[in-house]
């Protein structure tokens, strides 16, 4: 086979695989770009590509080829033309075997994410239980409504225990000393209350906000 034959040769197989490679590119979900976007499914010293789409493989071959073309025009020795060819082989190869294992890659990624989803709810159960507020009901935590309820039910509570302290204070101002202690007593409880309840709520917005900012980054 003399030079221009194998060019011709490789010219055409890149045609042939480069159809191949559009017919794949525009097959690809919104969904599947979206999870490979990041993905590197080449090694770099075959390919610099990122992602779903295959397409830019084909120029980076197409230039191989053409590196190829000039060295076959020069003066150059027959190991470096031979490594020339074998890059320009494995690149063939390996294109071909991504074209067969997106599915696969789509899949390593659900399973990726799925994982990192799982990982980030444990992670907050665990700072629920551990915030010691988990007398707030568990299904609340999953449900903006819900917590939004939650979060009204509390600030009626801190109203009220507000009330209650200012009444017992002036009740305090005009009580027989021999009362003093136990409404003394009775307003550091409420106090207390007042400081829990006061806590829940800032844990609830806490909450509120973790739920709802991937929605925000969705909607932007």
């Amino acid at each position: 086979m003399n030079t221009a034959e194998l060019i011709y040769r490789l010219r055409v197989q890149l045609k042939q695989l480069e159809q191949e490679v559009l017919q794949h590119d525009s097959q690809l979900a919104k969904g599947q770009r979206k999870l490979l976007h990041d993905t590197e499914r080449f090694n770099h010293g075959l390919f610099q590509q990122t992602g779903a789409q295959l397409a830019p493989c084909i120029e980076q071959i197409s230039k191989k080829i053409t590196q190829l073309e000039q060295l076959l025009k020069g003066n150059i020795s027959n190991d470096t033309i031979a490594l020339s060819c074998e890059g320009i082989h494995d690149r063939f190869t390996a294109l071909r075997r991504a074209l067969n294992t997106t599915s696969l890659d789509v899949k390593s990624a659900e399973q990726q994410r799925d994982a990192r989803f799982a990982h980030a709810k444990k992670r907050r159960q665990k700072s629920h239980e551990e915030s010691g507020f988990s007398w707030i009901a568990s299904g609340v935590m999953h449900n903006s409504h819900q917590l939004y309820d939650e979060l009204n039910k509390h600030l009626n509570w801190v109203k009220t225990f507000e009330q209650k302290i200012e009444y017992l204070q002036l009740k305090l101002e005009n009580c027989h000393s021999s009362e003093k202690i136990a409404l003394q007593n009775e307003i550091l409880l409420v106090h207390r209350r007042l400081g829990k309840c006061r806590q829940a709520i800032s844990y609830i917005e806490d909450r509120i906000q973790a739920f709802e900012r991937p929605y925000k980054g969705q909607n932007r």
